[in-house]
């Protein structure tokens, strides 16, 4: 099984540098990273991404918080490339699930991203409204779980098992806090893992034995001594 690395970025200059690697596959965002990034007119932002990256799978998330609105914004943002994943959270602010969102987006073929989901229930609900034709990320936000003690692993197993049914369902791990993460998705059988830029870049060092890690853990106390001038 391999897993997908998509970038969970949306600063111009990263998108840039990053959609020319291999190892990357894809783009991820939300209306957190693109206030971030800088982003003043939702549409023309969104747009400077997809022409950078017109080719590899880039996700944009509809930012409005009732049905009627998500629909409306779902519709819009998927025309504005082949490219696009309209990104849905599985609840509003209100915590009403967003199935009506998901069943008429998917309806008219419509390629969506599942966002903040944290349960296999979670993801049940969601098998329960799509066809098995159109393209559909589940993300499961296993890093924020674990941050808050839970064990996101049986959630990401269970997830993956109900999704086997549905050939058009990929399962995304979430959220990532260090680049072992990559590896337990890999271990799962995830098929997509969104990571910021400055993990991947570790995940790019990978292979080091730990004697290498020793003389360079070494080596930077000593370095940082002689800086500092320490003398007893």
């Amino acid at each position: 099984m391999k897993t997908k690395i998509f970038c969970d970025i949306a600063e111009l200059d990263f998108i840039k540098r990053y959609h020319t690697k291999k190892i990357v596959k894809g783009f991820t965002t939300n209306p957190s990273l693109m206030r971030k990034a800088g982003a003043k007119d939702y549409e023309i932002y969104s747009k400077k991404i997809l022409s950078i990256c017109p080719n590899k799978p880039v996700s944009l998330e509809v930012f409005a918080d009732n049905n009627k609105d998500m629909i409306q914004q779902g519709k819009q943002i998927n025309i504005w490339g082949k490219n696009v994943y309209v990104k849905v959270p599985i609840v509003n602010s209100k915590n009403k699930f967003t199935g009506e969102v998901i069943k008429e987006l998917n309806k008219h073929g419509i390629k969506l991203n599942i966002t903040a989901v944290y349960t296999a229930k979670q993801t049940k609900k969601i098998l329960s409204v799509i066809n098995k034709k159109t393209k559909v990320i589940i993300s499961i936000f296993a890093g924020r779980a674990a941050d808050t003690g839970k064990d996101p692993i049986p959630e990401l197993k269970n997830s993956i098992k109900l999704a086997k049914k549905y050939k058009n369902v990929e399962i995304l791990w979430a959220s990532v806090r260090e680049p072992y993460n990559y590896l337990q998705a890999k271990q799962l059988g995830c098929n997509i893992i969104t990571i910021p830029p400055g993990i991947i870049e570790k995940i790019e060092k990978f292979g080091k034995s730990f004697q290498q890690l020793t003389v360079e853990t070494v080596k930077a106390f000593v370095k940082d001594s002689v800086k500092s001038k320490f003398k007893l």
